[in-house]
């Protein structure tokens, strides 16, 4: 059973830069899907980027393509959101979860992790 825990998040200023982790236990199955959502102060939660587990395929909501960056390690079982040119609207609360669909449909979720943009 695959289990995801959250780090990197905090406080950047607009423009900056961040790295998330997400770190698997468990082996995903060559099917699964390890996706970035996040959910900003009373809105609902969004998709942000995912990517296949069994290749390079990769998935990107219009409002970050182009400056956030999905990548995964198999061999350390890590999937890492980089985001760059980070604006006031991508504070948010971000989780990693697994799925089979690209960008819905998640079974499960980590904790989150908070990243705030502010000057």
């Amino acid at each position: 059973q695959v289990q995801l825990v959250e780090s990197g998040g905090g406080l950047v200023q607009p423009g900056g830069s961040l790295r998330l982790s997400c770190a698997i236990s468990g082996r995903p199955y060559s099917s699964h899907v390890i996706g970035w959502l996040r959910q900003a102060p009373g809105k609902q939660r969004e998709f942000v980027a995912s990517t296949r587990w069994s290749d390079s395929r990769t998935y990107y909501a219009d409002s970050v393509k182009g400056r956030f960056t999905i990548s995964k390690d198999k061999a350390k079982n890590t999937v890492d959101l980089q985001m760059t040119s980070v604006k006031f609207e991508d504070t948010a609360v971000y989780s990693c979860a697994v799925g089979i669909n690209p960008y819905s449909n998640w079974f499960r979720y980590g904790q989150g992790t908070q990243v705030t943009v502010s000057s």
